[in-house]
Formats: C-alpha cells, sequence, structure tokens
C-alpha cells in the first residue's frame, strides 16, 4: 500500500516584521513612499531616540515632538523594510542595518539620507519625462542652476552635500586602499579630495608618503586631515580643477569626480591635471566601471542619477581608455575593488 502521506505542517504566523509580498512593478509604484517615511524619522531623529533601546511610539513621539498615531504607522513601514523592529509589546528598536540612521555612529548615513531625499533630487527625478526628450538634467530644469552652483548657493546645502559624500565612502576609502598598491614615498595629490576622507586613508596606511588636499577654498576648510598620526604630512590647497591643479605630486587621485561630467568636461579636468604632471606620474580614477557586455552593474542607478542631477555619466573601460588616451594618459590596467568603484590606473605619457 503507497504511504500515507505526512501532514503538511501549518505555517508559522506572520509578524509586523515579516517582509509585504511584492512584486517589482508594486516596488517601483511605492518606492517613493518608502523615501519619504525614511526621511520624516531622520528628520525627527527617532533613530537617535532608539540609541539606547527600544521604546514605544507614544515614547518616541514625546521625546520628538511627534504624534504616535501617524509615527507608529511610518515605523511600520519602514520594519517590513527592514530598518527597525517591532516588539511584542509594540516597542520598536532598531535592526543593524538602520543604526546607520544615527548621527552618531561611525559611517553614519544620516547625510546622504537627508542629500538624496531632500527637494533636489526628488525634483530632479520628477523631471526626468523631460529629461528624455531634451537631454538637460531635470535639476538645471527645476533651478535654473547646474547642480554645483546650485549645492554652492547656499552654505548649508554645501555643508550636507559634503557630509554626505563622506557618509557614503567612509566605508568604501578603506577597500579602495587595500585595493591598490601605493608607493613608499612620495606625494600624493587628492584631486576635488571633499573634506580628504580617502587621502586620510591612504596617509594612515602608508606612513612614508605625504599629501596635499585639494578642493575648494570652501571644502578643504573642513578637512579631516589634522590628526597625531598624520602631523606634518599633509597640506591642503583651495582652487578650481578646472584652472590648474597643484603640480609636483607623484599620484593624482580623482575619487567619484569624472563620474559627474560630460566627456567634454572631463577632457578639460584631465587636461589641467596633465600641464601640471610630468610623464610617468601615476593617475588613479576611481570611479564605478561599466561592464563591457551590458551585464548588469551596481552602478545602473547611479548613472541614471547623473542623468537627473548632472551632466556626466558612468563609463565602460573601453570609455575609460579613449578619454584617458585623447588627455595626454595611457591607461595602464583596472583594479576591481569590494565597492561600487574600480580604481582605473593610468599613467602622465
Amino acid at each position: 500500500m503507497p504511504a500515507t502521506p505526512a501532514p503538511t505542517p501549518a505555517p508559522e504566523p506572520a509578524t509586523a516584521n515579516d517582509p509585504v509580498p511584492s512584486s517589482p512593478l508594486h516596488d517601483l509604484m511605492y518606492g517613493h513612499i518608502d523615501t519619504c517615511a525614511l526621511r520624516a524619522v531622520v528628520v525627527h531623529g527617532i533613530p537617535d531616540h532608539l540609541a539606547d533601546g527600544p521604546l514605544t511610539a507614544k515614547q518616541l513621539a514625546a521625546r520628538s515632538g511627534t504624534q504616535a498615531g501617524p509615527l507608529h504607522r511610518v515605523l511600520r513601514l519602514l520594519a517590513q523594510r527592514g530598518l527597525f523592529r517591532q516588539h511584542e509589546d509594540g516597542a520598536f528598536c532598531l535592526t543593524d542595518s538602520g543604526q546607520a540612521l544615527r548621527a552618531d555612529v561611525p559611517g553614519s548615513q544620516r547625510a546622504a539620507v537627508l542629500l538624496f531625499s531632500g527637494e533636489a533630487f526628488r525634483r530632479s527625478a520628477a523631471g526626468v519625462g523631460d529629461t528624455l526628450r531634451t537631454g538637460q538634467p531635470g535639476l538645471d530644469a527645476a533651478y535654473g542652476l547646474p547642480f554645483f552652483a546650485y549645492v554652492s548657493s547656499v552654505p548649508d546645502r554645501s555643508h550636507l552635500f559634503d557630509a554626505a559624500m563622506s557618509s557614503l565612502t567612509s566605508g568604501a576609502n578603506e577597500k579602495i586602499v587595500d585595493s591598490c598598491p601605493f608607493p613608499d614615498s612620495g606625494t600624493v595629490v587628492d584631486v576635488a579630495g571633499g573634506r580628504g576622507g580617502l587621502l586620510r586613508e591612504v596617509l594612515t596606511r602608508h606612513t612614508g608618503l605625504e599629501g596635499v588636499l585639494f578642493d575648494t577654498p570652501e571644502a578643504v576648510t573642513g578637512h579631516l586631515l589634522d590628526t597625531p598620526e598624520l602631523k606634518g604630512r599633509w597640506s591642503t590647497r583651495g582652487g578650481d580643477l578646472f584652472a590648474a591643479v597643484p603640480e609636483g605630486g607623484d599620484v593624482y587621485l580623482l575619487k567619484n569626480i569624472l563620474h559627474d561630467f560630460s566627456d567634454e568636461d572631463c577632457a578639460r579636468v584631465l587636461g589641467t591635471l596633465r600641464r601640471a604632471v610630468t610623464p610617468g606620474t601615476r593617475l588613479l580614477v576611481i570611479d564605478a566601471v561599466l561592464p563591457e557586455d551590458g551585464a548588469p552593474p551596481p552602478a545602473i542607478a547611479l548613472d541614471v542619477v547623473m542623468l537627473m542631477t548632472l551632466r556626466g555619466r558612468e563609463r565602460t573601460a573601453t570609455d575609460f581608455e579613449k578619454l584617458l588616451g585623447r588627455c595626454g594618459f595611457r591607461l595602464d590596467r583596472i583594479l576591481p575593488t569590494p565597492s561600487l568603484t574600480s580604481i582605473v590606473e593610468a599613467t602622465a605619457v
């Protein structure tokens, strides 16, 4: 006789923290709701109030000046997105991923959330329909200014942008430096290096190197290089990378810069660099590198951000080879890293 099949076990009851079954279509339809909910809890400091442990929505509302009912509903949504967890008693806590929303933790992503969920990026994204027709960034149409002019026109915007870039790349800097051999001695010039997070990592790991951080005067004012272990090994220079960059370096860094610009503007930047260096000088372009075969790369979303806000784009190895070649550099190799970016290593010829 055939064996009697074992009874199918009853499914575990769903909880408030279980992911919601969804389709890619619905995820896209509702994506902006998740973004706005995330921004709301960050603006009201909810993750910071949870630093010491779980709290109910009522307790959080009392501490943050919000209303408990709406707050509970928003936190319930974000719990399903993996940033919060709701306990059986109704209290909420941060997940490991949600910890990065706090302002006081290493690698905090609070500034990045505020930047990319802010008005400028929302309006740029809303204008992508016109961008498809005109080819012009939505931000230009919304504000009548190119992106960096818009950012620099108000100090608070500029500070938020610098903080967001530092937070986004804080973990990536270690991976980049691990993936690239640097010389034992010489001078590293970080061109448009922001607050100098990458240069700090390079100098910390390679004690025989000296460094120059070059960016706008406003950016270098908030630099991160003034640490005891780097004393006497760095300097800062303010200026315009389209006009002139510091001379005399042995290695030049361009991290997440070329993808901001069109090929013509990239040629201007690289031309300025080539005039400042001698043959044999190394250039490390640190950017995402798209695959040649059309395979889905993780930088596709970033490429569309460039489309909406700037006139730049992500590039393939062939694109980089052509761009560097026309500006007096030879592409030597591309080094992958465990981050979104690769290291495009070139030499001045």
